[in-house]
């Protein structure tokens, strides 16, 4: 697994891993346990009719053994042994129909909680994840729960309970010998299945966390395309990827070769168990202590047995697999969330959307602080931008307000309520955001925009649209509001993205509103352009700015200069240029940077 997935986990639970996934499964399954003990019932059927069709047989033969046999005796067992035949195949169906709505609604359950839990998680693990990775991890999960229960329940369970019967049977209709025989070759397959196996678990595991490692350096090369080309990178790509892969190969390769080891094994095992039977039973015939019946009813059973007992190991090593995949799955669910809703957390009551920062200290990590003792208040309806060079610490007091992290000491308010004392998804709801990387999802740019607010009606979206400055392109597109704007938005312009982000936003309507550098990666005089559109949303919203561009935020009713995580000046536009500190020093450097660019 990638290495981001363990780092934040908490201490494992004593007890075997294994036994504990397939615990972890059994609530999602539970939930139909009509099915589940119907689905055992007719498994226990399909068993019974398939351990009675042998000793039919052995009725069967006995009877037509004799010196002048009559056919009315063996008919009757002749059609027992057809129904019986017709039974043990048809529970069987009959078990996996029924019991496929249940793996197939706990594999959908589980899929949700994982994706719940991902979207629940901190900022902090989703900058650190491999996207590749984590979606791999949860589509094999998803997939191994199917296979894992598949193989509990119509593989693995009745084998055994097949085996058990049988041992009994043997012991009581013949001799002892013969359930000892059965018992001894069980367990000895077994033994040798489990050691070899457990043993060669280390080459699968380390291959699923190679493919892993592999398809998300693909998914993050091809996402980064252009990137890529503009340092004509494809060959030290591709050398990455063939890391991975050679790696992986390598690990297949082992896996292979123990995997043929544990077959010749297994066939030994079974050949030594079944020559034993069939002499035993031989013998007992020629010393007249058993009936040629006998010896088929043996031999039936041998092949009725053995048969599935010989894929036992390949369903044995797909179970190691699949608990392997299914682990790495519970693993996303055991990460901790970081951010919290509190036990008794209400709902935020908005009144007029006044922010107050008080004495507001907080770390990424505990070794490198990032704001100290920051304090600040955004009146309602008002605007206060933050200003500052790169690593000041402006854009970590938008990540701070949206509760993306938790502070470390002070409190962050909302008219008068910390936010921590409330609900994410009310505080979430309350603010709207216009980030400088802007990114869209793969859809039509109806879609990017109605995102500010689903239910909103297409009256709303145009509506938003307009406000934006961004219908008329949208109109002369050929395909409208039906064109698709490709990964991350890559096909529309900066400009154009970040006026479909004012669109969202706007639409989403929000009392708070945070516009972090939202125009910096923009030519002049389209920043100019979005800077008035911007300015004219925040005027009727309490709006917090963070700014490189000084000339953005001259208009703003404070602005807080920042440096090293602390507010070293403040006040309006004029009253800091008066200063002479380091906000006019900024000032300065920009306008001569803008003259010489002019």
């Amino acid at each position: 697994m990638h290495p981001a997935v363990h780092s934040h986990t908490a201490p494992p639970p004593i007890g075997d891993p294994s036994l504990r996934s397939i615990g972890r499964l059994f609530p999602y399954l539970w939930e139909f346990r009509g099915r589940v003990l119907l689905a055992l019932a007719l498994l226990i059927g399909a068993k019974l009719a398939s351990v009675a069709v042998p000793l039919v047989l052995k009725e069967i033969i006995d009877a037509l053994d004799k010196p002048r046999p009559e056919l009315v005796l063996p008919l009757a067992f002749i059609l027992g042994y057809g129904v019986l035949r017709f039974a043990s195949t048809t529970f069987a169906d009959l078990r996996d129909v029924i019991f496929a709505k249940v793996t197939q609604r706990a594999m959908r359950r589980i899929s949700m909680a994982v994706f719940r839990h991902l979207h629940a998680l901190s900022l902090r693990f989703h900058l650190e994840r491999q996207t590749g990775g984590i979606t791999r991890d949860i589509e094999r999960g998803a997939k191994a729960m199917s296979s894992l229960v598949g193989y509990l329940l119509s593989r693995i369970t009745p084998t055994l309970l097949e085996i058990l019967m049988v041992a009994g049977i043997l012991f009581v209709k013949l001799d002892w010998v013969f359930g000892v025989i059965t018992l001894i070759t069980l367990a000895a397959y077994i033994g040798f299945t489990i050691t070899i196996t457990e043993w060669r678990t280390q080459f699968v595991r380390r291959a699923n966390a190679l493919d892993s490692e592999a398809y998300g350096r693909a998914v993050d090369s091809l996402l980064n395309y252009e990137t890529v080309k503009y340092f004509g990178n494809e060959q030290y790509e591709a050398r990455r990827y063939d890391k991975s892969l050679i790696e992986w190969e390598d690990m297949s390769m082992k896996s292979q070769r123990s995997l043929g080891m544990l077959n010749a094994a297994q066939a030994g095992v079974i050949a030594i168990g079944v020559t034993l039977m069939v002499l035993r039973a031989a013998n007992g015939v020629v010393e007249g202590t058993l009936t040629m019946g006998d010896l088929v009813m043996v031999n039936a059973f041998l092949l009725q047995m053995f048969q599935p007992l010989s894929f036992l190991g390949v369903m044995y090593r797909q179970i190691k697999e699949s608990i392997t995949d299914v682990e790495r799955m519970f693993a996303l669910l055991n990460r901790p969330r970081e951010v919290e809703d509190a036990a008794d957390a209400r709902e935020l009551e908005v009144a007029s959307g006044a922010v107050t920062f008080d004495h507001v200290s907080f770390a990424y990590n505990p070794d490198r602080p990032i704001l100290h003792d920051v304090s600040f208040s955004i009146p309602a309806g008002k605007t206060v931008a933050a200003v500052g060079s790169s690593g000041a610490g402006k854009s970590t007091l938008a990540r701070l307000l949206f509760r993306f992290y938790d502070i470390g000491t002070g409190s962050i308010r909302i008219d008068g309520q910390d936010i921590r004392q409330v609900t994410q998804d009310s505080l979430r709801a309350a603010i709207g955001a216009v980030p400088q990387d802007t990114v869209l999802f793969n859809d039509s740019i109806y879609y990017n925009i109605a995102y500010g607010r689903p239910d909103a009606t297409r009256d709303e979206v145009v509506e938003a649209a307009r406000a934006a400055h961004i219908l008329e392109f949208i109109e002369s597109l050929p395909q409208g509001w039906d064109s698709v704007v490709g990964e991350r938005g890559l096909k529309l312009s900066g400009g154009e993205k970040q006026r479909v982000a004012i669109a969202r936003t706007l639409l989403k309507n929000p009392v708070i509103l945070i516009l972090d550098e939202a125009t910096s990666a923009l030519d002049t005089k389209t920043e100019k352009a979005i800077q008035a559109e911007l300015l004219e949303i925040a005027r009727s919203r309490t709006s917090l700015i963070i700014a490189h561009r000084l000339s953005t935020v001259v208009e703003a009713d404070e602005i807080l200069v920042m440096e090293a995580g602390r507010i070293v000046e403040r006040g309006r536009h004029p009253e800091l240029l008066a200063q002479n500190g380091v906000y006019a020093h900024m000032w300065a450097l920009q306008q001569q940077a803008e003259d010489e660019a002019g």
